[in-house]
């Protein structure tokens, strides 16, 4: 005699899983109603953390901005720091960048020089 076995369908891939497993319990129809809720509410809940939780792609996406931004601020600080060594090099060797500095902070003069500060006048105000 021959044992009937389902040929096709979702039937069958379950059949051939516990035949495999033999120690497995078989699942009733009240067991795969609680069972197939429990699958979707674990699927829900790693969608969230994907999508909202903590390191999702929102989160790593700002993440991405937030280096992009440094590295931006890295660059302007190189930029900066390359700007202040070619001073600090011109004033060590050169005496025009010591006497430009001179003149535009301290407001020094070289011998012979005649300051003259020009003060613009402010037009009246109109009356309303």
């Amino acid at each position: 005699m021959r044992a009937a076995m389902p040929s096709s369908g979702s039937d069958g891939m379950l059949l051939r899983v516990w035949s495999f497993w033999p120690g497995l319990p078989r699942l009733t129809g009240l067991d795969m109603r609680w069972l197939i809720p429990v699958l979707i509410l674990f699927l829900a809940a790693l969608q969230y953390r994907l999508w909202v939780g903590e390191g999702s792609l929102a989160d790593l996406h700002g993440l991405k901005m937030e280096i992009a931004h440094q590295e931006a601020e890295v660059a302007r600080l190189r930029a900066r720091n390359q700007e202040l060594q070619a001073e600090v090099l011109d004033l060590g060797s050169g005496v025009e960048a010591i006497e430009e500095r001179a003149r535009s902070e301290l407001g020094m003069l070289k011998p012979g020089e005649i300051f003259i500060q020009v003060i613009e006048r402010r037009p009246p105000e109109a009356a309303p």
